[in-house]
This record gives C-alpha cells, sequence and structure tokens, in this order.
C-alpha cells in the first residue's frame, strides 16, 4: 500500500495511491487528523485498528499537490552518516578522512529539525552565499517505524519498520564544518524534501533495493542498499539502545557515492539546479533550488 499526503482546493487530505501510481483517494478523515499527514494511518494499523474508509471518488495525481507523507514528523528525523562503503571511501580525501569506517564501529547518528521537511517537488531554498554556499545533496532510504520500542534486537528489528519513503538530505557542508557537528548543516528550512508517499514494508524491502539521484539530469548517484556498511535492523537496533522510537518515525539510512563533496573539484549546487532522488520499489521526488 502506498498512503499519500496531498493538497487539494486548498485542504490537506491523507489517501490511498492506486497500484499504478496514477490516482489518490482520501481516507475519512478530520481536518485534524488530515494535518498529521500520514501519522493516524500509521497509528490505527500499529494498534490493530482498520484503516479508515475511504471518501469521495479517486483523484488524477498529476491534480492534486503531494506533500511530504509526514509533513509534520513528531520530532527530529533520525539520520545516519557515511553508511556505504563507496561513499566512506570517497570522503577518506576530505575533513572526514579520519572519521571511523569500520564495520565493527558504531554507525554515525545525528538528527534534522521536524521543520526542514518538505514536499517531494517543493523547492529547496538555497541559504545565500554569507551563510553558505556548499550546499550538497544526499540520496536516501528513509525508513518509518511502525510499532514503536526500546532497545529493540537485530532480530526483531524488521518488525518495527511500517514502510519507507525517500529523502534528499540536503547539507551545508561548510556549515557541517564549522560546527564539529552536524545538526546545524543538516537543518536549513526545506533541507529535508521528503515523499512522494509511504510504501508499506509488505510491498517492498529496503535491504534489496536501489538508490540514485540525477542532478540536472547527469546520474551522479547509483548504490544498492545492500552496500550499506550498517543494514536497517543494525540502525533500528543501535538508535534504540535506551531511546524509545514511536510509530511515525523516520530514519534515513545514508547516501551512496556521488555527492558534490566527494567529487573532484566539489561540485556544489547552485541555484536553478533541480535533482531528482529515486528509490526502486518506492518512488521519486525532484526538487528545484532556489
Amino acid at each position: 500500500m502506498r498512503i499519500a499526503t496531498f493538497k487539494l482546493n486548498g485542504q490537506r487530505h491523507v489517501g490511498q495511491v492506486s497500484a499504478d501510481g496514477k490516482h489518490v483517494t482520501a481516507f475519512a478523515l478530520t481536518e485534524d487528523q488530515a494535518h498529521h499527514g500520514a501519522q493516524p494511518i500509521i497509528d490505527a494499523l500499529v494498534a490493530g485498528h482498520a484503516l479508515p474508509e475511504l471518501a469521495g471518488t479517486p483523484h488524477d495525481i498529476t491534480h492534486v499537490h503531494l506533500e511530504a507523507p509526514l509533513p509534520v514528523p513528531r520530532r527530529n528525523v533520525w539520520c545516519v552518516g557515511r553508511n556505504y562503503h563507496a561513499h566512506a571511501k570517497e570522503l577518506q580525501a576530505s575533513v572526514f578522512k579520519d572519521s571511523n569506517t569500520d564495520t565493527k564501529a558504531w554507525p554515525i547518528v545525528f538528527t534534522k529539525v521536524p521543520e526542514c521537511v518538505v514536499g517531494p517537488k517543493d523547492d529547496v531554498h538555497l541559504p545565500g552565499a554569507a551563510i553558505s554556499d556548499q550546499i550538497d545533496y544526499e540520496a536516501e532510504l528513509a525508513v518509518v517505524i511502525g510499532k514503536g520500542g526500546k532497545n529493540i534486537s537485530h532480530a526483531d528489528a524488521m518488525s518495527h519498520v511500517f514502510g519507507y519513503t525517500v529523502v534528499n538530505d540536503v547539507t551545508a557542508r561548510d556549515v557541517q564544518m564549522r560546527h564539529q557537528q552536524w545538526d546545524m548543516g543538516k537543518s536549513f528550512d526545506t533541507f529535508c524534501p521528503m515523499g512522494p508517499w509511504i510504501v508499506t514494508a509488505d510491498e517492498v524491502d529496503g535491504r534489496n533495493t536501489r538508490v540514485r539521484c540525477w542532478v540536472n539530469g547527469e546520474l551522479r548517484q547509483d548504490g544498492p542498499t545492500e552496500n550499506m556498511i550498517f543494514d536497517i535492523p543494525t540502525l533500528i537496533e543501535t538508535i534504540s539502545r535506551g531511546i524509545t522510537l514511536y510509530p511515525g518515525d523516520i530514519i534515513a539510512t545514508g547516501t551512496p557515492a556521488g555527492v558534490g563533496m566527494g567529487l573532484t573539484p566539489p561540485r556544489y549546487i547552485a541555484k536553478g539546479d533541480v535533482i531528482r532522488v529515486e528509490i526502486d520499489g518506492v518512488g521519486s521526488i525532484e526538487n528545484r533550488f532556489v
């Protein structure tokens, strides 16, 4: 099942997307429920309740404005740094050369504030050169947690996955380096395009898919999720150690090689660039940088 959040005639709705991806039918939700996007659907299914009824007729998906499936996440988006072997290698010549690439070490985990989330076709706003002139892209598969929990074991972790969505973990590299931590350089307004919907875990296995990214039509990133240093169960196990995960929590799982910082010379995002991120079995997002 694909669950999308969208606006029609200025009102937010949450709906089920047809198998061919061409239509979306709204669930019968109150305005307050719809404000939270797919969250009430996740909560209902995790609690063992039936899906809300579908209301009205299907809408042509090109006639609605798709938003992030969770447009107001309940808290920060969990993110993982340098989680693909080739990406870790490409940054060995960068300021991150001393960071640990040992597959037996801990994952690098940081967060992005909820307010940076925008929709799958929304503009991303460059902050201006006085703030940062090294804006980079990072195509990522994001896990959406279903059943919550703390101290989740590796063996049980996949049973806590509700589904998957697509994220571009946009990053101000100079800010990331300046502060010697990652949250600020990752959390500028609009720096987390997400969508186009959530695909439930019964339809796709995030451990066996492919992440790609194009910049102005040029393929820059192309990596299978099997190449993650820390797999999805390990990420869930790690992040839930001593910390309760809740339904609707989002974990961006890291990016393959090919980011702008890793190129020689580096190629950062410029005004007018259009970046498309696509994940097999999930969908694609495409955002213009303005």
